[in-house]
């Protein structure tokens, strides 16, 4: 039935920002940044997997929240860390921790062994939270 997944939104409230985290920070690439004159479609990829994209959504845009009520309370929301998250799957998580903490990315959970494998978290400049985990190997 269903095969992949093909787009996962990040609610964020600037885009250029956005942009440069996900890239610089995190490397991913650009896949789409195209201009639809009511809203920016932009999405990224990690180059490991590129048929899995993030659409770094800009909140605000009518098209994404609806009005400016529904804006409000999103980005109350996504500050907070309860609207957007995703799983990066790493192979070695400890020096992943080790190159984010040189880049200056905010750190909310160090690496810890758990039952699935090593597992750390980190928080974009929007409050949304990235779990890094590298699998135990079968």
């Amino acid at each position: 039935m269903f095969t992949d997944i093909a787009i996962t939104p990040m609610y964020v409230t600037d885009q250029d920002q956005a942009l440069e985290f996900y890239t610089q920070k995190l490397g991913f690439r650009v896949d789409t940044d195209v201009d639809l004159g009511n809203m920016r479609w932009l999405t990224v990829v990690l180059p490991a997997a590129p048929s899995r994209m993030v659409l770094l959504q800009r909140i605000g845009d009518n098209t994404a929240t609806g009005s400016p009520e529904t804006a409000d309370t999103l980005r109350e929301l996504t500050e907070l860390g309860t609207t957007s998250w995703m799983i990066l799957v790493s192979d070695d998580v400890d020096a992943d921790h080790r190159s984010l903490r040189e880049a200056g990315v905010e750190i909310i959970e160090e690496p810890t062994t758990r039952p699935y494998g090593r597992d750390m978290a980190v928080r974009d400049p929007f409050g949304n939270q990235i779990r890094i985990t590298q699998y135990l190997n079968d």
